[in-house]
C-alpha cells in the first residue's frame, strides 16, 4: 500500500476545510495522512480540521512556502506528498488520477493542470494568461511540456527532500518545478478540475 501525506495549507478556511477533508476518498491502494497547516487563521479553521480527524500543524509565519514546509516536517513515513489548497477549489476525487503516474513509476512529480475543467468564475482571465505565459517560459527554459503552475500536485518524498526548497512565499510551486527539472526528475501533468 502506498503511503501518501496530504498537506493542506489553510488560512481562514472555516466552512471549507471540514468539507474538503471529508471529500478525500478512501482508496484501498493508498494510506493517507492528512495534515492541515493552519497558517495563522483568526477563525475556527484549526478546530474544524481537528473535528475531521486531520492532523493540525500551526505555522504563524504567513506564506505558502512556510505552510508547506511546516506540513512536510509533520510527515510520517510517506512515499509521496500531495499539496492541495484548503479553500476547496481542488477536488479530492482527482487524487487517484494525480497519484497514478507515481504509483506506476512513470513520474517523480505530477502537476494538476486546471486548464480543461475550470468552473466559471473560479480563475480570472489574467491568472489564466499568467499561467500560460510562465508555463511556456518553463517549457522553453527546461524543455517541459506543461500548461499550468497549479499548486495541486504530488511528488515522491525522496525527490521533494532533495530539492532543498527555500522560497517561503508564493513562489514555492514554481521553485519546486524548476528544481525538479534541473535534477532531471520525471515531470508529468494530469488534468484536474478547479472549483470556485
Amino acid at each position: 500500500m502506498m503511503r501518501i501525506a496530504i498537506i493542506i495549507p489553510a488560512l481562514n478556511e472555516a466552512g471549507n476545510i471540514a468539507r474538503l477533508v471529508a471529500e478525500i476518498p478512501n482508496d484501498d491502494g493508498y494510506s493517507f495522512q492528512v495534515i492541515v497547516v493552519d497558517n495563522g487563521s483568526t477563525d475556527g479553521t484549526a478546530k474544524e480540521a481537528l473535528s475531521t480527524g486531520a492532523q493540525v500543524v500551526t505555522e504563524m509565519r504567513h506564506g505558502y512556502g512556510y505552510a508547506c514546509a511546516a506540513g512536510i516536517s509533520a510527515v510520517h513515513e510517506a512515499d509521496s506528498v500531495v499539496f492541495m489548497d484548503g479553500d476547496g477549489s481542488f477536488d479530492p476525487a482527482d487524487l487517484p488520477r494525480l497519484l497514478a503516474p507515481i504509483a506506476e513509476n512513470r513520474a517523480d512529480l505530477v502537476l494538476g493542470s486546471r486548464t480543461r475543467d475550470i468552473e466559471p468564475g473560479a480563475m480570472p482571465p489574467h491568472q489564466q494568461f499568467g499561467n500560460r505565459l510562465v508555463s511556456r517560459l518553463m517549457g522553453w527554459l527546461y524543455g517541459l511540456t506543461i500548461t499550468d503552475l497549479g499548486p495541486y500536485r504530488a511528488i515522491r518524498c525522496d525527490v521533494l527532500l532533495s530539492l532543498n526548497m527555500r522560497e517561503m512565499t508564493f513562489g514555492w510551486p514554481t521553485e519546486m518545478i524548476v528544481k525538479a527539472a534541473r535534477r532531471n526528475a520525471r515531470i508529468v501533468e494530469v488534468p484536474v478540475s478547479y472549483r470556485k
